[in-house]
């Protein structure tokens, strides 16, 4: 074993005890010890802070792995449990942990991560592919981790492209065999199909961190950003919407953020913002977003609507929107208020009944439940944690919802279908059903936003845009 657990509850590695963050959970302390059969003991100020932040880190990703629950909100738990950890700790094993699930791909060939050695060298090399600036933990890591490879020799590799990353990692570790196409699942392929020359501009994608996008909303873009810049936030303007607003990368504290405080910025991927300018909605237009979740849709729609207005074309216009759960509705009921947007109510879903009157919308979108796909950028663990079941057990579901909520548009109205599945199966295929059951409807061509292309469904591609995935499909109602 990884040391032992004292009676009073400390970790050790050797003969040195060192306090271990454990969850709430006390069920969990079991898969909080790293077996090894390697007598290990820390020898500097950072190893030893190398071995606490790998426990902990040891801890979390465990516990994901063993509950599949979402990495984002088992890290969310255990900080509202655990606040004695300072912004730096947690942003290292923030970091940390989600980097072990972006090259879990590749780590995992490595052997056992329930081998101390193993998980250190994992630690390390995440360190070192993403470049992380606590290189003296993650030089501690490589120590504790008993390499025979020198670390200075990894250090001086470049990091930049992904083939650099691959370069680095078969030099760390040089036993085993590693391929791009290992950092995404074997399943994803089979049913998110990809032109093969394009395969590397998606992996590269899905293993890199998108910038964060915001949306300006009753606010100048231009005049969005300058305030944002003020606050030494890495903002710019998108050069394909000109409410969209690219944000960077670096972590921040929205609620601390007056911009985003009186409404006047909501945080949304460019990509799902292509679903609202798919949708185009007019001043005078009735829309009802059927799948509405927090609102972010919902925003937007209302947000163009306020827009577009002139004296000739006044905002008389409206948004329903529809969920199953009550706390989603609350939410998207606080960001309406916080935006100070009128034109907005809301009819939740309480049984297999539409929640509002048939044919009586201009437009209705039906942004579906799906695998999320198109959103592992954000959310790396979820590839890992999911199987392909979750990609091939929605269709039924998605079309049903899509068949329902058709009934509610109008004759010349427009359905919206989307997801921010990658898979046909989500996408183009239940599409292609709805359209054979109801032949009153028919496809209505569309751009692409960013390449220009015009197509009857499409596909937005995290490495076009340097967004997440997302698909969208315009159908009118003829008759």
């Amino acid at each position: 074993m990884l040391g032992h657990i004292h009676p009073n509850g400390w970790m050790s590695l050797g003969r040195a005890p060192f306090q271990a963050n454990f969850m709430g959970n006390p069920n969990g302390l079991s898969s909080a010890i790293m077996a090894s059969t390697v007598n290990i003991e820390p020898q500097t100020l950072a190893q030893k802070r190398g071995l606490s932040y790998a426990n902990t880190i040891k801890l979390l990703f465990d516990e994901i792995l063993n509950t599949k629950q979402p990495a984002d909100r088992v890290l969310a738990n255990y900080f509202r449990e655990h606040k004695k950890h300072g912004s730096k700790d947690r942003k290292v094993i923030r970091e940390s942990l989600f980097s072990l699930f972006r090259w879990w791909g590749w780590f995992k060939a490595t052997g056992d991560h329930q081998q101390a050695p193993q998980f250190f060298a994992m630690l390390s090399a995440s360190a070192l592919i993403e470049a992380h600036p606590w290189q003296d933990i993650a030089q501690a890591w490589h120590e504790l981790a008993q390499s025979t490879v020198d670390y200075q020799q990894l250090q001086s590799l470049s990091a930049n492209s992904l083939t650099d990353k691959l370069a680095l990692v078969r030099q760390q570790f040089p036993e085993v065999s590693f391929e791009l196409t290992d950092l995404l699942p074997e399943w994803f392929w089979q049913v998110c199909p990809i032109a093969p020359e394009l395969r590397p501009n998606l992996i590269e994608a899905m293993s890199s961190r998108p910038p964060i996008w915001g949306r300006a909303q009753g606010i100048d873009s231009q005049s969005a950003v300058k305030q944002l810049q003020v606050l030494k936030i890495d903002a710019s303007l998108s050069p394909y919407f000109a409410d969209a607003i690219n944000l960077g990368t670096k972590s921040m504290n929205f609620n601390e953020i007056s911009v985003y405080k009186e409404g006047k910025i909501e945080i949304q991927d460019l990509a799902s913002q292509v679903i609202g300018q798919i949708c185009a909605p007019e001043p005078w237009q009735h829309w009802w977003d059927a799948c509405s979740g927090a609102g972010g849709k919902t925003l937007q729609l209302r947000s163009l609507m306020q827009t577009a207005a002139t004296k000739q074309n006044p905002l008389v216009g409206s948004i329903v929107s529809s969920d199953i759960r009550a706390h989603a509705l609350e939410e998207l009921s606080k960001r309406a208020q916080r935006a100070r947007f009128d034109g907005i109510s809301i009819a939740r879903w309480r049984s297999d009944a539409l929640p509002v009157d048939a044919n009586h919308f201009d437009g209705v979108l039906v942004d579906a439940p799906c695998s999320c796909t198109g959103t592992w950028r954000r959310n790396p663990d979820m590839r890992w944690l999911d199987s392909l079941d979750a990609v091939t057990d929605k269709a039924a579901l998605q079309l049903d919802i899509l068949s329902r909520s058709s009934k509610a548009v109008k004759q010349g109205g427009s359905l919206v279908y989307a997801t921010c599945s990658l898979s046909p199966v989500e996408n183009e295929q239940v599409v292609c059903a709805f359209l054979q059951q109801h032949p009153e409807f028919s496809l209505v061509p569309i751009r692409h936003p960013f390449t220009g292309e015009q197509t009857e469904m499409l596909t937005v591609w995290p490495f076009e845009a340097n967004t997440d995935g997302m698909f969208v499909a315009r159908m009118q109602r003829n008759y």
